[in-house]
């Protein structure tokens, strides 16, 4: 049948557009070889991790206690002129969630074999506003969250964390104008925080840039969790340097 399929509507590589073979899923076997990797869920003190605690010591009132560092990791480099980028690009605007749910599955491999990840207990996607989520009909980082919480074995939670501020794309705009934009863009719906807290909340999205979204999320989240619960992030892509 996929073979019947396949004649009629082929299948092409998100990447390069080349044909799909039929054991190839999403990617041809030569961009599959060539991903870039980040290998940060096996380095504690990464690019990605440097950033986000930046912002957290620069910006949290820390009241007598020593927050502790906290992980951080992507599954490959992301550079808008690569064709990687289309990863990332195909789910978020084209709705293609078997190449999301695809990379997210190898993401969640990869944390859950990390000394760093390994005991994560709950999964909490950044969420959208409602009415971006009605035009989209899905929440790009609940799809990676879902398929990394089933590989790590965490809980997902989905309804802790609500975004009650409609915000203009991050894309374009700078890293001033992306921490003013996602400022009190987050509420805690803390009737919804389930008791005993977890130990290990793993936050996720689908691309970190400057980090200004998740860290609007990790200020929300500390209002109830203490410093003892570690808040690390995991997302598809870092478009930083590498």
């Amino acid at each position: 049948m996929k073979a019947l399929v396949d004649l009629f509507i082929p299948r092409t590589c998100v990447v390069c557009g080349t044909r799909l073979d039929l054991g190839e899923n999403s990617l041809c076997t030569g961009c599959l070889a060539e991903i870039p990797f980040t290998y940060f869920w096996s380095v504690a003190a990464n690019p990605m991790a440097d950033t986000y605690n930046a912002l957290i010591q620069e910006r949290t009132e820390r009241g007598g206690f020593v927050e502790p560092y906290q992980f951080a990791a992507a599954l490959f480099h992301y550079n808008h002129e690569e064709g990687y980028s289309k990863i990332t690009q195909s789910l978020k605007y084209h709705a293609d969630l078997r190449t999301g749910r695809l990379f997210a599955r190898m993401l969640g491999r990869r944390l859950s074999g990390s000394p760093m990840y390994f005991d994560v207990d709950t999964v909490i996607p950044v969420p959208l506003h409602l009415r971006r989520l009605w035009k989209r009909g899905y929440n790009q980082a609940g799809i990676i969250a879902s398929e990394i919480a089933r590989e790590t074995g965490a809980r997902l939670e989905t309804r802790i964390l609500v975004r009650n501020k409609y915000t203009k794309s991050q894309t374009r705009l700078s890293h001033e104008e992306k921490s003013l934009n996602v400022r009190d863009a987050f509420v805690l719906r803390k009737a919804r925080v389930r008791y005993p807290l977890p130990r290990h909340v793993l936050l996720v999205d689908d691309v970190f840039t400057t980090g200004e979204t998740l860290f609007a999320c990790y200020r929300v989240l500390r209002e109830v969790f203490p410093p003892y619960v570690r808040i690390s992030l995991a997302t598809l892509a870092y478009a930083g340097e590498r």
